[in-house]
């Protein structure tokens, strides 16, 4: 669990350091039978902003932890970007989108 810890702990990092807003970690490990670990949530103020926090996310979890996504889905459209990590989760909103789904 140590490598899902720091994989967490540098996407978070990532995310603060590109002014990422309302960062939100929720650790599932207690949920029996749950697909992932770990959920991190967040919102940017763009789509060049979700594209931008997407891309450090990427960038820095593969060079600082030597892990890359298992899937990335929305890069396109930059309004609801999911990276999947295995036991981490990521989602990526715009203001907009994260309202909405709450």
């Amino acid at each position: 669990m140590l490598k899902t810890e720091q994989v967490v702990n540098k996407i978070i990092e990532a995310l603060e350091d590109n002014k990422a807003h309302r960062i939100v970690k929720i650790d599932l490990r207690k949920i029996e039978n749950c697909f992932c670990s770990f959920f991190v949530i967040c919102h940017g103020t763009s789509n060049t902003h979700v594209a931008s926090l997407t891309d450090f996310v990427y960038d820095e979890v593969n060079e600082k932890v030597g892990e890359k996504p298992l899937h990335v889905e929305g890069e396109q459209q930059a309004q609801w970007v999911v990276l999947d990590y295995g036991n981490v989760i990521v989602h990526i909103f715009q203001k907009e989108q994260r309202d909405y789904y709450q």
